[in-house]
Parts: C-alpha cells; sequence; structure tokens
C-alpha cells in the first residue's frame, strides 16, 4: 500500500512538473504569442471592415381554405349528374407541400425571369443576382447576364447553357438565399426570408415569389371549377345564340304568313316549329343560367384566400459583423493558432529526443 501511495505521488508530481514546464516554456514564448493575437486581432477587424452586410426580408401568410358544406351538397350532386366534374377535396398543397412550392425550381425561375426594377433601370432578377454576388455562382469567362437573359425571350426557347445558368443561380439561391418555414404545424402561417446583400432585391424577391406560389396555387385549385363555368359559358352562349336564330324566324315567318287564308295551314307550319325551338332553347338557355350561377359560386368556394399578414418593409434587418467582436474573435484564433505550433514543436522534440 506505501508502495502504491508513492508511485501515485511520484506520478502526480511528475505531472505538475510536467505542466509548470508546459507553462514556462509559453511563458517564455509570450512575444511571439502577443504577436500573434495582435495579428488575429488586426485581421478580424479589417475583415469586419470590409465584410457587406446582409440584409433580410421576411414575408409571413396564412392559408385559408372554404369547404364545400351545407347546402351545396345537394347543389354539388345535381351538378354531378350533368356531368360536370367537382373534384374532392384537392388539398394536395397543404402545410409541407405548400413549402415545398417555394422550393421548386419551375416557381424559382420564373420569379428570377420577372422584371426587377432599380434606379429607373429594369432588368431580370437573375441578371440582379448575378451583379450583386459578382459572378461568383458562374463559371469563368461566362457572358453577360443581360445576354444569356434578354428581356422578352420565351423560356422554352432557352439553350442549355442557358438552363445550365439559371440552374446554377436557381441552386445558389435555395442554398444561400431563401428559407422557408411553418411557425407552428398547429397554425397555418407560414414564413419566407430572404438574405442578400443588395436590400431591395431581397424585398422584392420574397414579394415577387410570394405572389407566384399563391397565383400557381390558386390556378391549381380552381383549375377544374374554372374549367367547369368555362364550358357552361360557351353552352349558354351557343344556346342563346340558336334562341335568338329562332326568335327572328319566327317574326319573319309571322311576317310571310301575315293576311294568310286561314284555310291555308301548312303555310304556318315553318312559323310553328321556330315557335317549338325557340320554347326549348328558352327551357335549356333558364336551366343553363342557373348552372353558370352555380357554377360561379363553387368557383369563389374553391378559390384559397392567401391572405399576408406581414410584408417587408424597408429599412430591413441588418446584420454585419461588428469589429471589436471581430477583432476579439481574430485575436483569440490567433492565440490558438500559435499555441498549436507550439504544442506540436513541444512534441516533435521529444520524439527526437527519445
Amino acid at each position: 500500500m506505501n508502495s502504491q501511495g508513492r508511485t501515485e505521488e511520484i506520478t502526480l508530481n511528475e505531472l505538475f512538473k510536467k505542466i509548470k514546464n508546459i507553462v514556462r516554456y509559453f511563458l517564455s514564448k509570450k512575444i511571439i504569442i502577443i504577436i500573434s493575437a495582435t495579428i488575429g486581432g488586426i485581421a478580424g477587424f479589417i475583415y469586419a471592415l470590409n465584410d457587406k452586410p446582409t440584409y433580410t426580408a421576411t414575408l409571413t401568410f396564412t392559408l385559408e381554405e372554404q369547404s364545400m358544406g351545407g347546402g351545396f351538397g345537394g347543389a354539388m350532386g345535381l351538378a354531378s349528374q350533368l356531368g360536370f366534374d367537382i373534384g374532392g377535396d384537392g388539398s394536395i398543397f397543404s402545410g409541407d407541400n405548400l413549402l415545398q412550392l417555394f422550393k421548386s425550381r419551375s416557381i424559382v425561375e420564373k420569379t428570377l425571369l420577372q422584371p426587377y426594377t432599380e434606379n429607373g433601370k429594369t432588368f431580370s432578377f437573375a441578371q440582379k443576382y448575378t451583379e450583386i454576388y459578382q459572378w461568383k455562382i458562374l463559371p469563368q469567362n461566362s457572358i453577360d447576364p443581360k445576354q444569356v437573359f434578354p428581356k422578352g425571350l420565351s423560356r422554352a426557347t432557352y439553350s442549355r447553357s442557358q438552363d445550365s445558368i439559371l440552374g446554377l443561380i436557381y441552386t445558389a439561391i435555395i442554398t444561400n438565399n431563401l428559407k422557408v418555414d411553418q411557425i407552428d404545424k398547429k397554425v397555418d402561417i407560414m414564413t419566407i426570408e430572404v438574405t442578400s446583400l443588395n436590400e431591395g432585391f431581397a424585398k422584392y424577391f420574397t414579394e415577387a415569389l410570394a405572389k407566384e406560389v399563391s397565383d400557381f396555387y390558386i390556378a391549381t385549385k380552381t383549375k377544374k371549377a374554372q374549367g367547369n363555368m368555362n364550358i357552361l359559358q360557351r353552352q349558354t352562349d351557343s344556346v342563346r345564340s340558336e334562341l335568338n336564330q329562332a326568335i327572328t324566324g319566327i317574326a319573319t315567318e309571322t311576317d310571310n304568313t301575315f293576311g294568310l287564308n286561314p284555310a291555308l295551314s301548312v303555310k304556318r307550319v315553318p312559323s310553328s316549329k321556330k315557335g317549338v325551338d325557340m320554347q326549348a332553347n328558352n327551357a335549356m338557355l333558364m336551366e343553363l343560367v342557373k348552372q353558370s350561377e352555380l357554377a360561379k359560386i363553387m368557383l369563389r368556394k374553391e378559390t384559397p384566400l392567401i391572405q399576408v399578414i406581414d410584408r417587408p418593409m424597408f429599412p430591413l434587418k441588418k446584420e454585419k459583423l461588428g469589429k471589436i467582436k471581430s477583432a476579439v474573435l481574430g485575436g483569440f484564433l490567433g492565440t490558438g493558432f500559435i499555441f498549436m505550433i507550439l504544442l506540436f514543436m513541444v512534441a516533435i522534440k521529444r520524439i527526437n529526443s527519445l
């Protein structure tokens, strides 16, 4: 027991000696450590001076969908019997699915190709993005983005190189600039955040992206109801035209048989036929008008309400690394770096001495 105690005591003494030696070694190198910390602090300060601020635009919105219930059940059944597609719930874009729309390539690219005006000059968001980030996302020797994305050129006619460059911009935005989230899974309140070095780009791109998603979402949700209403409208216009022709035909035949001998009934047959057509068309028109109004009501009920709660307002949230904070952080990094080098040199000496 005593021998073991002495062994432990010797080990602890050796450990303390080693620690003291290391401390003495670092103290002997204090000038180098101070110089390294100073250089790190200066580097951090210079970095903060050259660091550009970032701006974050935040837009929050809520989604409200109206359900077809109550007295519309019978009306929907009647519409189904008449051969119109009334669809079902169709909530394929609720929750996380709706959030993914903001990150879809087609939606983001459509937004990138929309016009953006700054200081009286109009260009696309894609052109502005490449200008802000000074070609960092594009391959070297790329051509001018104004030539890559000329104004008014159809997206369907883009070449392979144009698609490639637009894809690079899309990837950069999704990775570095765009964030979408749902504040609470129990509440349909969602947020869009766009971060950029340009305050105007952050604000207007956020709003343009939200509008693009809103238009696509509403168009998709109301596609069936809109199609049914268009069919009814065409049928109503056609029957109304036939009814007008029948009314004109009756007037013409009446003029032709005016003052005719009552005994000559055959001459009145065309007028009677036109009268039957008019009555039939009139009944059809009345029913179609009712169905058209029903279709309009169904379209309004199917149209979801995307209500913006908060829009990004100038001035936007600004983030920039502070000079003092950056200098202190640089000093710590410089000190840590020189400590690692000194420890590495000590380890090399020990290995060589073995």
